[in-house]
């Protein structure tokens, strides 16, 4: 499994190029924006993108969605909670305000548990709930890595003030279904907020500003 990151949107989303380096099958994890550099990226490693996966669904990443999916042929999916909860106009007001535009319409929705397949590679959704209702982590067992979203970052956690937000919710996600993971499971979080890109599921346990453990 090979990863390729490209910060895009105006709050610096890490869009994720995931890919089986085999056969050139991938997915795209978190398309903040409708950056060109996206689709240069895939053409450039000769990748088929078989599906754009969304940690979950705030504007800020999943707002290149349609122009990929029109670019590349793909198909967007979230998890059903998200999926329902942002098209209540009153769970969409405050992302309207700020001036990102509606969510794109999912063509499938996935659960907690579920499998996602690209080449030989393998991704399985974990539902981790509090920063978004639908908020999911994809975790690859055969690489130890892990794609946080919003739900856990480098030496930080996601923000639960907003609609759907959950603070006791997020924690026990991540005590319950990240902290649980292989200590040396690496994790890909939704943003670049902490010392370094990435982290060790260990290296966050050690940590441990919220007295998880």
């Amino acid at each position: 499994m090979k990863v390729e990151k490209l910060l895009v949107g105006p709050l610096e989303v890490c869009c994720y190029l995931v890919y089986c380096e085999r056969n050139r099958e991938g997915v795209i994890i978190d398309p903040g924006d409708e950056d060109p550099r996206i689709v240069e990226l895939v053409d450039k490693l000769g990748i088929r993108i078989k599906h754009i996966l969304a940690t979950h669904a705030h504007p800020d990443h999943v707002g290149g969605v349609d122009y990929l999916r029109k670019e590349l042929g793909a198909t967007y999916l979230v998890h059903r909670f998200d999926a329902e909860f942002f098209k209540e106009p009153g769970n969409m007001q405050p992302f309207l305000v700020w001036g990102f535009p509606e969510n794109p319409e999912e063509d499938e929705v996935f659960e907690d548990g579920e499998l996602i397949i690209f080449g030989e590679e393998v991704l399985k959704v974990i539902h981790t709930p509090g920063h978004t209702p639908g908020s999911s982590c994809f975790y690859s067992e055969k690489e130890r890595i892990v794609f946080t979203g919003d739900t856990l970052f480098v030496g930080a956690v996601g923000r639960t003030d907003l609609p759907g937000g959950n603070f006791s919710q997020m924690i026990e996600s991540i005590k319950e279904k990240l902290f649980t993971l292989p200590e040396d499971t690496v994790i890909f979080p939704g943003h670049d907020y902490g010392p370094s890109p990435t982290s060790t599921i260990a290296r966050e346990k050690e940590r441990d500003i919220f007295h998880l453990t």
